[in-house]
């Protein structure tokens, strides 16, 4: 009887809201109001025309209303009066650079959906929220803290260099230090192990060898009045390719002038006889050296590392990687590493290695390499506040292409930064990728150079110095030219071929935007398979967080006691 009362009401309400003209079906209605009310009996409703008041149950309204949330119709706004953090093609995901998402708020991608084929031709921006490069931003003292701002801005005066060496610096109108300078240099003067973690472009170069120098002039002047003293090499620089060497090595003869130290290179590839020819006036004063061929040189014993005041490991992300790990072990294993800057000082017998390590992003491995020749404890780590960060002076565009249009693509690409007569790096996976390319502009009319690691030794010199020159504005290449070489004409890094880690992102990236560049550059990124997506969607979160990319290392990882193989060793020396 109850459900006959519900159906009742809500008819009679039906019957009052609508005006039924029609005679057909006025009667049909009433016919079953007559039915109705003879099987309800009398109610007050048929005589008095009423509207009908359905009430929701408050708890049953805020269910609808979280259903909505979920399902999106009442979305966060993240958009906020100011300049755009990530720009899409869809206006609805852009996000302002002064929101910040929630701790527990999951950020809508633009990427989302990348995967499927229907998403080719979708695009975002990370803009640029920085018009300087944040490790120039900041004036800090000689620890690392802030001064204030009616401080006098700090020179290299300040540090405490040899006068001579600051004045070499000032010829290239290099006058004020990064912030990853103000940190390394007062450290390595003291004779401290250095471990320096610092985003790519923030003259990290300069950092050690700047301190090495003016060091080994001292000592040079010491050991010259002493009658025993006989020349040694007194520092090495360890690099991964002979462009980065060549590259060390110029700025190292630049800054070494005024002392009259001897700065020679080795390098893979170029035979036995160009390592002998390195030693043949004399031991220089630094080796800078690729890891072979400093092998090569200890073999034939044409230097003593067991008599280095400096050992510096640089790009040690690649260096400690499985390719020159082994190598590498065996260089620090006949190197004399300081454990305590006391042991740096002293006459030339006694004085034991500093050690610097330096890289962009944390090599994985290096807690048990360095762990064999030194005390982890007594190395001072250096790491730079944006570390792993995407570098927010720099504008990043991500395009989801198809791998057929990828070439006129970047044909667009280059034909605009031919009319601003910019350095272009366009960065591909495969050697074999950067000659097919390279044919393809050939044929397009579009002049360039090819760099990757599959050429002659012969080929490769001279190549990226033509293009740092600019000689030539488009330089076509393989990750071998994104570790540490110096490319401050560049405004224009394109990843023909989305790079396959974070590691290789960051680097590629850090080509523009650097100390002493003109301009902050750009990034142009070709997205085109599904592992590519997903790198893409982690950099994405990243930016939309303001967090740093995921997996990378923070710290030096100590090394864990392998106690139960030494128990086994020892059970295996008694005697039974």
């Amino acid at each position: 009887m109850q459900s006959v009362k519900v159906g009742y009401s809500v008819l009679f309400t039906l019957i009052s809201k609508h005006n039924y003209s029609s005679s057909g079906h006025f009667r049909a209605l009433t016919c079953i109001h007559g039915t109705i009310s003879s099987a309800c009996g009398p109610h007050p409703m048929s005589t008095t025309a009423q509207p009908v008041v359905i009430r929701i149950p408050r708890h049953m309204q805020e269910q609808v209303e979280n259903v909505k949330q979920v399902r999106g119709k009442n979305k966060v706004n993240t958009i906020k009066a100011g300049k755009l953090l990530i720009k899409s093609k869809n206006p609805e995901l852009n996000q302002s650079a002064g929101y910040t998402l929630g701790k527990f708020e999951q950020p809508h991608l633009s990427s989302k959906g990348w995967k499927h084929n229907k998403s080719f031709g979708d695009y975002f921006t990370v803009n640029n929220t920085q018009s300087t490069p944040p490790f120039v931003t900041e004036i800090q003292d000689e620890e690392g803290d802030k001064l204030k701002e009616k401080s006098k801005p700090i020179t290299f005066h300040n540090l405490h260099l040899c006068p001579d060496l600051v004045e070499a610096l000032g010829k290239d109108n290099i006058t004020r230090p990064t912030t990853v300078q103000l940190q390394t240099i007062p450290k390595l003067l003291k004779g401290y192990n250095i471990l320096c973690a610092a985003e790519t472009g923030s003259g990290k170069t300069l950092s050690y060898l700047l301190p090495v120098i003016h060091k080994l002039q001292a000592e040079k002047a010491a050991d010259s009045e002493s009658i025993e003293t006989r020349p040694r090499t007194r520092s090495v620089i360890i690099v991964p390719s002979r462009e980065l060497a060549d590259q060390v090595s110029a700025v190292a003869r630049t800054l070494c002038g005024p002392f009259r130290l001897m700065v020679k290179t080795v390098g893979g590839g170029r035979g036995v006889g160009n390592i002998k020819l390195a030693f043949t006036k004399g031991p220089p004063d630094v080796l800078v050296a690729t890891p072979g061929a400093l092998v090569k040189a200890l073999r034939r014993r044409y230097l003593d590392l067991g008599e280095l005041s400096f050992m510096v490991v640089d790009e040690a992300d690649t260096m400690f990687d499985p390719s020159f790990s082994g190598m590498l072990e065996s260089i620090l294993a006949q190197t004399r590493v300081a454990c305590d800057p006391s042991e740096t000082r002293g006459p030339g017998p006694t004085r034991k290695a500093q050690l610097v390590v330096v890289g962009a992003t944390f090599p994985g491995g290096v807690g048990e390499v360095l762990s064999q020749v030194t005390d982890l404890g007594s190395m001072v780590t250096i790491k730079s506040k944006n570390l792993h960060f995407l570098m927010p002076h720099v504008k990043q565009t991500f395009l989801k292409v198809r791998g057929a249009d990828k070439l006129l693509e970047l044909h667009q690409a280059l034909k605009a930064a031919e009319q601003d007569k910019a350095g272009v790096l366009v960065f591909c996976n495969r050697a074999s990728t950067v000659n097919w390319l390279g044919y393809s502009l050939e044929d397009m009319g579009l002049r360039h150079v090819r760099l990757q690691g599959e050429m002659p030794a012969s080929l490769r010199a001279g190549i990226f110095y033509s293009f740092q020159k600019g000689q030539v504005d488009v330089l076509i290449c393989t990750d071998i030219a994104s570790r540490g070489l110096d490319t401050q004409r560049v405004r224009l890094v394109v990843n023909y071929d989305f790079p396959e880690s974070h590691t290789d992102y960051i680097h590629r990236a850090g080509r523009v935007g650097r100390a002493g560049s003109v301009e902050d550059g750009e990034v142009l990124s070709f997205v085109t398979h599904p592992w590519d997506v997903e790198l893409v969607q982690k950099i994405e979160t990243a930016a939309r967080r303001r967090t740093s990319l995921p997996g990378m290392e923070s710290a030096i990882r100590k090394p864990e006691p392998k106690a139960a193989e030494e128990e086994e060793e020892e059970e295996e020396g008694l005697p039974y």
